[in-house]
């Protein structure tokens, strides 16, 4: 048999991953950056009432760049996505601390994940609604209120509102804040924790010198998670505010709606550019690959 050379094995391995991973980046052309790259495309193009015209032109960015409204509509989704993410940090950090050390049982860990599941088993839009009986002016919150005699009217801040957008958004995220963070959680050594309290470490010591600094990639890819699911929504925005409040995502569907094909793509560049710069933010803070 011939004997083959170094180079040649690494050529043939060389070859056959390109080959298997070759399907895999097909699909990834075909339906992630090939809309991209149209979108793109279409943002620069011109559209009247009645068609889109394929020409070339920056009014779109200038239109955007121009108008009071796209700066306050940024803003307002940033505010959205600020909150939301801070909410949900502390509400995911606190269970996942929960299930990783205080649930001894691998059998009880695996219940109660599930049951913070169990809201997914639902469509987004069927978890939006159920809360608008409980928080509207005659709903359960007021009514209860009004028995416990805690206030004398009803509140109308509850429902239609900022606080209700943000309620929302905290009820359907809050899980994909929790999965990663639980992960990390698990592959801590407990040796860690009990060198630190044959230390002396307090146990918020511990917490904030052992547990936090390793759970920091499990908290950037839920704070990523969180980020780019927020920004990108607009359902539980026009639901949740009654249509009184927008973020980013309205103002692509209401020029869709309107077959502003162009200037729908342009808004959809901008935030695309955005969230990515957010997110290469968020990586250039914390190492993740160890964590994929």
């Amino acid at each position: 048999m011939a004997a083959f050379s170094k180079s040649d094995i690494l050529k043939s391995n060389t070859l056959t991953g390109w080959l298997l991973a070759a399907p895999l980046a097909l699909v990834l052309a075909l339906f992630l950056i090939l809309p991209i790259c149209l979108i793109v495309v279409v943002s620069f193009w011109q559209a009247t009432e009645f068609s889109i015209i394929p020409a070339f032109s920056f009014e779109n960015y200038e239109f955007l760049f121009g108008s009071s409204v796209t700066y306050t509509v940024f803003l307002n989704t940033f505010k959205y996505a600020a909150i939301t993410w801070a909410i949900t940090l502390v509400l995911g950090f606190t269970i996942a601390y929960y299930l990783a050390f205080h649930i001894r049982s691998q059998t009880w860990q695996t219940v109660f994940f599930l049951l913070c599941t169990v809201p997914f088993w639902t469509s987004n839009i069927i978890r939006m609604i159920s809360w608008i009986p409980f928080l509207g002016r005659n709903g359960i919150a007021n009514s209860a209120l009004l028995s416990w005699g805690v206030i004398d009217e009803p509140l109308e801040w509850l429902l239609f509102s900022d606080f209700a957008v943000i309620l929302a958004f905290v009820h359907l995220y809050t899980l994909f804040m929790v999965v990663p963070i639980f992960n990390t959680m698990m592959r801590i050594d407990r040796s860690l924790l009990e060198a630190a309290t044959d230390a002396g470490a307090t146990g918020f010591q511990t917490l904030t010198n052992v547990i936090i600094p390793l759970c920091k990639p499990g908290i950037m890819i839920g704070s990523i998670f969180v980020l780019t699911l927020v920004m990108g929504d607009f359902i539980t925005v026009r639901l949740m505010s009654g249509s009184q409040s927008a973020n980013v995502g309205r103002l692509i569907s209401n020029d869709i709606a309107l077959l502003q094909y162009p200037s729908a793509s342009a808004t959809a560049v901008i935030l695309l550019i955005t969230v990515l710069l957010m997110i290469s933010a968020l990586l250039r803070l914390v190492d993740i690959r160890k964590e994929l």
